[in-house]
């Protein structure tokens, strides 16, 4: 019913930056909050970052919450289905493979969903 493709991943080096865009498609009513993960090799899947929807249209009024390695280099951004990741003065401990996450209500059966992408790979290495 809802699919969420990641783009934007690769190879970057150490202290450069790169976008990673997410779009949801299918049968979607509303999209209450989109986020990323990341998961390195060797480790458990962990939050990167989530943007929740305020009581506006367009999402206007949302809040953002940041994991801590990631505060002041990573910007979450959200426009209508899509979540955007900018990530800047990226470090090695970056490398993940990462996931985007949406909290959908999704149609025609009001049926309330957690959906995944499938992951894209980011390499921060020189």
């Amino acid at each position: 019913q809802v699919q969420l493709v990641e783009s934007g991943g690769g190879l970057v080096q150490p202290g450069g930056s790169l976008r990673l865009s997410c779009e949801a498609s299918g049968s979607i009513v509303s999209i209450s909050a989109m986020g990323w993960y990341r998961q390195a090799p060797g480790t458990e899947r962990e939050l990167v970052a989530t943007i929740t929807s305020g009581g506006g249209r367009n999402y206007v009024g949302g809040s953002t919450n940041y994991a801590d390695p990631v505060k002041g280099r990573f910007t979450i951004s959200r426009d209508k289905n899509t979540v955007d990741l900018q990530m800047n003065i990226l470090k090695p401990e970056d490398t993940a493979v990462y996931y985007c996450n949406a909290a959908v209500l999704a149609g025609p059966t009001y049926k309330f969903l957690e959906v995944w992408g499938q992951g894209t790979l980011v390499t921060v290495s020189s």
